[in-house]
Protein backbone atom coordinates (compact mmCIF):
# COMPACT_ATOMS: atom_id res chain seq x y z
CA UNK A 1 0.00 0.00 0.00
CA UNK A 2 1.56 3.10 -1.13
CA UNK A 3 1.25 6.28 1.22
CA UNK A 4 -0.96 8.12 -1.72
CA UNK A 5 -3.44 4.98 -1.36
CA UNK A 6 -3.68 5.66 2.44
CA UNK A 7 -4.16 9.63 1.87
CA UNK A 8 -7.39 8.99 -0.20
CA UNK A 9 -8.73 5.90 1.84
CA UNK A 10 -8.25 8.54 4.84
CA UNK A 11 -10.20 11.33 2.83
CA UNK A 12 -12.86 9.27 1.49
CA UNK A 13 -13.44 8.05 5.42
CA UNK A 14 -13.80 10.74 6.84
CA UNK A 15 -16.07 12.57 4.14
CA UNK A 16 -17.87 9.48 4.22
CA UNK A 17 -18.69 10.02 8.47
CA UNK A 18 -19.31 13.42 7.96
CA UNK A 19 -22.60 12.53 4.97
CA UNK A 20 -23.04 9.76 7.44
CA UNK A 21 -23.80 12.30 10.20
CA UNK A 22 -25.18 14.58 8.30
CA UNK A 23 -27.50 11.95 6.52
CA UNK A 24 -28.86 11.47 10.07
CA UNK A 25 -29.28 15.00 11.54
CA UNK A 26 -31.05 16.40 8.09
CA UNK A 27 -33.27 13.43 7.04
CA UNK A 28 -32.53 10.35 9.52
CA UNK A 29 -35.85 8.43 10.68
CA UNK A 30 -39.06 9.66 12.27
CA UNK A 31 -40.29 6.34 13.63
CA UNK A 32 -36.79 4.91 14.94
CA UNK A 33 -37.27 1.83 13.61
CA UNK A 34 -34.60 2.63 10.60
CA UNK A 35 -31.31 -0.01 11.23
CA UNK A 36 -29.00 2.52 10.16
CA UNK A 37 -30.58 5.97 10.11
CA UNK A 38 -32.09 6.17 14.12
CA UNK A 39 -28.91 6.15 15.37
CA UNK A 40 -25.80 8.52 15.15
CA UNK A 41 -23.43 6.18 15.45
CA UNK A 42 -24.58 3.64 12.91
CA UNK A 43 -25.51 6.33 10.36
CA UNK A 44 -21.90 7.62 10.72
CA UNK A 45 -20.07 4.30 10.38
CA UNK A 46 -21.94 3.41 7.28
CA UNK A 47 -21.15 6.56 5.96
CA UNK A 48 -17.54 6.49 6.47
CA UNK A 49 -17.82 2.71 5.48
CA UNK A 50 -19.16 3.51 2.13
CA UNK A 51 -16.79 6.49 1.62
CA UNK A 52 -14.17 4.68 2.00
CA UNK A 53 -15.00 1.82 -0.66
CA UNK A 54 -15.96 4.62 -2.78
CA UNK A 55 -12.39 6.19 -2.67
CA UNK A 56 -10.93 3.00 -3.44
CA UNK A 57 -13.18 1.90 -6.56
CA UNK A 58 -11.16 4.86 -8.49
CA UNK A 59 -7.85 4.21 -7.35
CA UNK A 60 -5.62 2.41 -9.58
CA UNK A 61 -3.75 -0.32 -8.17
CA UNK A 62 0.36 -0.13 -8.90
CA UNK A 63 1.73 -2.25 -11.17
CA UNK A 64 3.91 -5.55 -10.47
Amino acid sequence: MTRKLILFTALGIAVGAMAGYLYYSEIGCVSGTCAITSNPLNSTLYGAFMGGLLVNTFVKSPKK
